[in-house]
C-alpha cells in the first residue's frame, strides 16, 4: 500500500539516502533517471535536506510502500503564482512502476491548494534527453529558457527549465 505524507526533520537520514542511490553511484543505474554516468559528487546534503523540510515555502513529499520510503519530490513556492518541482526521485528497483507520477499529481495538487500556484516549473539536465521526454509526455513543456548547473560546478550541461500549468479544481 502506498502512502503519501510530508517529511518531518527526522526522516532525513532515510530520505538522503534514497535520494543518493536514486541519482548517484552504481545502485542508480539499476533505474533510468539517474545521473550516475554524468556526475559523480554528492546530490544533497543533510543540511540542505533539514532546510528544505524546515522552510516555511517549501513542502518535501514523501512516497512509502508498506512502511519503506519509496519515493519522494519537493516543490517550493518562488513567487508570482508559480511553484518549482524538484529532487523528484523514485527507488531505482520501483522505477518504471507509476509511483514517480503519482508524486508529481500529488506535488502539482499540493502546490495549488497550499502556495496558490498556477504555473510548475522544473529543470532538467540537457544531458537526459528521454527523461525531459518523459516530463513533457506528463504535460510539461519547455519553456525556452535554459539556467546554468547548480552549485556553479565546471560542467558541461545546462538545465532546460520546463513549465506546465496547474489548474485550480
Amino acid at each position: 500500500m502506498i502512502r503519501f505524507r510530508l517529511a518531518k526533520a527526522g526522516d532525513v537520514p532515510a530520505l538522503r539516502a534514497l535520494v543518493e542511490k536514486a541519482y548517484r553511484g552504481d545502485t542508480a543505474k539499476r533505474g533510468w533517471t539517474h545521473e550516475a554516468d554524468l556526475l559523480d559528487d554528492e546530490r544533497t546534503s543533510d543540511a540542505e535536506l533539514a532546510e528544505t523540510i524546515a522552510s516555511t515555502s517549501s513542502r518535501v513529499l514523501l512516497a512509502e510502500i508498506d512502511g519503506a520510503l519509496a519515493g519522494t519530490v519537493t516543490i517550493t513556492d518562488v513567487g508570482q503564482d508559480r511553484a518549482y518541482l524538484g529532487m523528484l526521485c523514485v527507488a531505482p528497483d520501483l522505477q518504471a512502476e507509476g509511483l514517480g507520477r503519482a508524486l508529481i499529481a500529488d506535488a502539482e495538487d499540493m502546490a495549488s491548494e497550499v502556495f496558490g500556484a498556477r504555473l510548475m516549473e522544473m529543470t532538467v539536465i540537457d544531458a537526459r534527453p528521454e527523461l525531459i521526454a518523459w516530463y513533457e509526455r506528463r504535460g510539461y513543456a519547455r519553456s525556452g529558457e535554459t539556467r546554468p548547473f547548480p552549485n556553479g560546478e565546471a560542467v558541461p550541461f545546462r538545465m532546460v527549465v520546463l513549465e506546465k500549468a496547474l489548474f485550480a479544481e
